[in-house]
Formats: structure tokens, sequence, C-alpha cells
């Protein structure tokens, strides 16, 4: 008997033939993937003894196949922006973007494509009229999972910190490359977010994307965030390091960067940890974030000396806090993702 809340059919398996054993299947479920007489569908045997049917042409693709966003003259490039990158996360392969009534300005279509070049991942414009742009995404998931996609997170997030903090005693010229290089960051984040979505919708698609289980999703996708934000106070801590007056006094620029020493070492073992499912070693992060305090105090001790540019260097250190704090929270995400390997 069909139950409507819980989606589910309790079916009996038959033997026929002296050596087969069949079910029937739900009609409801062949009328709506169109199942015929003849059609083929496929048996995945997933983990945990569950069995998975799959019809010819899940609904899950006919729905993520094609989007089509309207634009009006007045529609600014942000709004437009915003409806792509929904699309985009939705999962949709191919979007549409559409004059509506009107063709697309020149400096619509220039800011689309501008944007679709810089932020989207995998993502090409395969038409380009003055009445549309087709944006086609061909990147296939085992091209860049979520794991290669995140590593690379790391390695950019890592870099733009300590080409932040480094211009505290050498005012180097890295610093101004820090800002731009968010975008990189960004870019991913939405290719993972991307992702992500896909596979709660589609779980068939977990082991492409590079994920054991659903479960995984919730976590990795806040993980992506915390590096995100990570990144952001990079920046922040770039801004704050150009908008310095004065050369910093050397024990404030050793201060600062002794804890951001301790800091962006956090960042690394914490992601390092959910690379390799580490237990151990995210508890060893977590168990860090009290050096970092005690840094902070150590460094704000030596503010003094830098009266005019004390707020700036006080930013500088908060940020640089968060850095560790947000180290912290990917450790303790990491915890759940692995507490099983700990249980007996």
């Amino acid at each position: 008997m069909w139950q409507e809340k819980q989606g589910e059919e309790n079916r009996k398996v038959q033997f026929t033939g002296g050596s087969t054993y069949i079910i029937s299947l739900p009609k409801r479920w062949i009328a709506q993937n169109h199942i015929e007489k003849g059609s083929f569908i496929k048996l995945r045997e997933e983990e945990g003894g569950l069995l998975t049917i799959v019809p010819p042409t899940p609904i899950i693709q006919k729905r993520l196949n094609e989007a089509v966003i309207m634009v009006t003259p007045s529609d600014c490039s942000e709004k437009i922006t915003r409806k792509i990158v929904s699309a985009y996360l939705a999962g949709y392969n191919t979007i549409h973007v559409k004059g509506d009534k009107q063709p697309l300005s020149t400096k619509q279509r220039h800011n689309i494509k501008d944007f679709v070049r810089h932020m989207l991942v995998g993502t090409e414009i395969v038409n380009d009229t003055s009445i549309q742009l087709v944006l086609q995404v061909l990147l296939s998931y085992p091209e860049l999972t979520i794991q290669s996609a995140l590593r690379r997170m790391t390695i950019i997030t890592k870099s733009m910190h300590n080409d932040a903090v480094v211009g505290l005693k050498s005012r180097d010229l890295l610093v101004n490359d820090v800002i731009p290089t968010d975008n990189e960051v960004d870019r991913f984040n939405l290719y993972i977010t991307r992702l992500l979505k896909i596979a709660v919708y589609n779980p068939r698609i977990i082991k492409e994307i590079g994920l054991e289980n659903t479960d995984d999703c919730l976590g990795y996708r806040i993980v992506t965030k915390y590096v995100e934000r990570t990144a952001d106070h990079a920046v922040k801590i770039a801004e704050n390091v150009l908008a310095l007056k004065h050369a910093v006094n050397s024990d404030t620029a050793h201060g600062i960067m002794k804890m951001s020493t301790v800091a962006i070492g956090m960042f690394d073992n914490a992601m390092e940890s959910l690379f390799r499912q580490d237990y151990d070693a995210a508890e060893n992060v977590i168990q860090n974030i009290q050096e970092v305090a005690n840094l902070e105090k150590e460094a704000v001790t030596f503010l003094q000396a830098d009266m005019e540019d004390g707020p700036t260097l006080r930013l500088i250190i908060e940020s640089i806090r968060r850095t560790a704090e947000y180290a912290s929270d990917i450790g303790e995400i990491v915890l759940n993702l692995t507490v099983d390997s700990i249980l007996t």
C-alpha cells in the first residue's frame, strides 16, 4: 500500500522461472518517468545494501537542463548577475539570458560576459547576440571534484593571508594583489556550492564529485563557506595594511606576525585534517585556539607604540583572530564527519 507521507511502498518479492526474483514497480513512478514496455532502466548497488533504480532520463536532469532569465533595460548588472548565480547554483547546465521586449544593451552584455568569465567555473558563452546570451556549463564532475576545488581554495586563501601580513614589515607590493585574488576563491566557492546542491537532489553523483555519502554535503558546504570567509579576512588585512599611515613598530609587527603564523597554521592543518579525514589532527587544531588568544593579548600590548595607527592595527589583529576561529570551526566539523573512526 502506497504511503503518501513517507513516499514508501512495500512490495512482495516473487520467485519465478526457478531462478529469478522479481518485484513490480509502482504505476505512479512508471508514469512520472515515462517508462514504457521495452524501456531500459539501471540498477545501482549502493552502500548499506541499498539498490537504486535509475530511470532512462531522470526527472532531476530534465528539470536542471535549461533556465531562461529575462532582462529589462532598467535591470542593473548586480541584479542580473544575482539571477545568473542563482540559476548556476541551482544546477542548470544551460542558462539563456534574454532581453525582455528589448534587446540586451551593450553594457549589460559586456558586464554579463565579464562576470561569467571571471566568476563561474566551467562556464562558457556559446551564443552571443543582442537578443540573448547563452551560458553553457561544460565542466563535468570528475574533471574538478569538490576535494580538488577545495584544495585550490585553501592554497589561494593561505597565500592571500601570508601576502597581506608580510606587508606589516616590508610594505611588499604583494599586498596589492590580495584583493583581486579574492575573486578566485569566490569562483570556487560558487562551484562547490553548485555541486553540493545538485548532490542533495541527485545523490547518484556523490561519488563523482568526490564525497562518500550525502551526509557529507552539509559539512563540506559549511567548511567551504568558512574558507571563503577566511579569504575575506585576508582581504581586510590587506586593506588595513595599505591604510597604515606610518611604519609599524618592530615589536608590534613581530607580535602580529607571530600570531598570524599560528592562526594560518591552524587553518592549513584544519583543512588537511579534512582532506585526510583525520579526527586527531582536527582535535589538535581546536586545542590551539587558546594559544592564539594569548598571542592576541601579547600583540595588543605593543600597540601603544603605534598610537595613530592603533585602531587600524587592532582591526588587523581581529581579522587574524577570526582566521583562527574559522580554523577551529572547521576542525569541529571534521570531528563530526570522522567521529565513527574513534568509536568502538
